[in-house]
């Protein structure tokens, strides 16, 4: 009998997906324009006979890929990042290349930690760390908005009988 997992039922909302975008501009999309320009302008400085073979071959290796991360990763994410708590497990679906699916049994939480950092409190979002006895289980659900991952947090505090509290 072949089983499968319908989606949980929780999803990030739409300021994820512009956190998801301004990550990939910031950390993909804008070093490889950055280090395309420097490409082009030390070629045209140096060596411009290499300009006309040297431009198309740096557009193609390095800004369409980086554009094309931008533009993909942050939707792909998006459709794929949810979670559902139900009376003893936390479900969670996670990843943009590879989709990872895990129900994390309540018992097991150890720690309930919520984080948020520069990026994430600009867009007004926050990641729920779930952590188990073994590091293989642990979840984070990110892009969830700070009012939600506040509730969220609690109830996983609660359904595992850990105290009330909130970590940085």
């Amino acid at each position: 009998m072949a089983w499968t997992l319908r989606p949980p039922a929780h999803r990030v909302g739409p300021p994820a997906r512009r956190w998801w975008t301004a990550q990939a501009l910031l950390v993909v999309t804008g070093p490889a324009v950055l280090a395309a320009t420097a490409l082009l302008v030390l070629s045209l400085l140096f060596f411009p006979g290499a300009l006309p073979w040297l431009a198309p071959l740096v557009v193609v290796g390095l800004v369409v890929p980086a554009l094309g991360y931008a533009l993909a990763m942050p939707a792909l994410r998006y459709r794929a990042h949810a979670w559902e708590v139900g009376e003893s497990a936390l479900y969670a679906s996670s990843g943009w290349y590879r989709l990872r699916r895990r129900v994390l049994p309540l018992a097991r939480v150890e720690s309930v930690a919520l984080r948020r950092g520069p990026l994430q409190r600009r867009f007004g979002l926050a990641t729920v760390a779930v952590t188990t006895a073994s590091s293989a289980a642990d979840v984070r659900i990110t892009g969830v908005s700070g009012t939600e991952a506040r509730r969220l947090a609690d109830r996983l505090r609660a359904a595992a009988g850990l105290p009330a509290g909130e970590a940085a």
